[in-house]
């Protein structure tokens, strides 16, 4: 990422964070710092966030990840049997890493979306047709704007029926000819999935304009559309 893009995202979050504080009231404080990046740290101290818990009951788990996560939540969050997204950390190596350790790709970590699912509902191959319909997979520099192995898109699978269907998945949408260059998103193994922070979980939800219009900026919605359309 670079530092002006940096600054950019920045200014969304600080002015989100000081909104969360004072929302919650006196009792709440915000990292003092250098000022360079809000802080939520209700992790017991920790410099980033805790590992995800495992999901409910009868549900299931999907690891994505396409550049922004704040970009990433929304078309996950329409689907019908999808119970929750939350934004995070995978793919480095690094325990509780922040948001600035990954933004600045210290840690080896891609910025990532959980999926929890019901499969009796919607099926894991139809989470992967939304998945490729919401990045660019070409392009394994980084996803749009946003540059850098920290941004880098993948699949992460949990376990062997969906390695199968990610590698199907993707054979497929190699052979049919939407894209010129090759698909380059890699089909790899979940590991630790670092929970980001608070501030990051929703931002289209909590903080609605400057999410638009970053992710107006970015240029993702005109590639959606060019390769897309209305389909």
């Amino acid at each position: 990422m670079n530092d002006l893009h940096y600054a950019t995202r920045l200014t969304a979050l600080t002015f989100l964070a000081a909104w969360a504080c004072q929302s919650a009231g006196p009792s709440s404080e915000a990292s003092s710092g250098s000022g360079s990046r809000p802080a939520s740290e209700a992790t017991g101290g920790l410099s980033g966030t805790g590992l995800a818990p495992p999901p409910g009951r009868g549900l299931a788990v999907a690891t994505f990840a396409g550049g922004c996560f704040w970009c990433m939540e929304p078309p996950f969050d329409k689907v019908e049997g999808v119970k929750s997204t939350t934004s995070g950390y995978t793919g480095g190596t690094e325990k509780h890493p922040s948001y600035k350790q990954v933004a600045y790709g210290r840690t080896g970590h891609t910025e990532s979306v959980r999926v929890v699912y019901d499969p009796k509902v919607v099926s894991y191959p139809a989470l992967l047709e939304v998945f490729w319909r919401n990045i660019d997979p070409t392009d394994g520099g980084g996803q749009f704007v946003d540059r850098g192995k920290q941004y880098r898109p993948a699949i992460f699978v949990h376990d062997a029926k969906q390695r199968v269907a990610a590698e199907t998945s993707k054979k497929l949408l190699a052979e049919s000819g939407r894209f010129k260059a090759p698909i380059v998103v890699p089909v790899q193994d979940a590991s630790d999935f670092w929970v980001a922070e608070d501030y990051h979980q929703d931002f289209y939800k909590k903080s609605p304009r400057r999410y638009y219009s970053y992710r107006r900026g970015s240029g993702r919605d005109q590639f959606i559309a060019q390769v897309w359309g209305n389909k």
